[in-house]
């Protein structure tokens, strides 16, 4: 591994571990939803990239524009575009 990629891990490690809300310690009054949970992607941002097309939530999950998601164990969720576009048809104005 090259130093510039052994600076990279280095420093995110220490970042996603003194966070607060990454480390399961959220401030926020109601509690962000957890990463586990159906509404995650309730929680506030935390971090936000509009310009590349990603959010970082409270609860650990990398937002994407296209509704896809990492959660912070790794996992990631296919983008739900296409079913919620799909839901709403009955919004189309006429």
């Amino acid at each position: 591994m090259s130093s510039q990629s052994d600076r990279s891990a280095s420093y995110l490690d220490v970042s996603m571990s003194t966070h607060p809300a990454l480390g399961g310690l959220c401030i926020h009054e109601p509690r962000c939803p957890s990463a586990e949970g159906s509404d995650r992607d309730a929680a506030h941002v935390i971090a936000n990239h509009p310009e590349q097309g990603w959010s970082l939530l409270c609860n650990g999950v990398v937002l994407f524009e296209d509704t896809g998601e990492i959660l912070p164990d790794g996992h990631c969720i296919n983008a739900r575009r296409a079913d919620l576009t799909a839901a709403a048809l009955h919004r189309v104005a006429c």
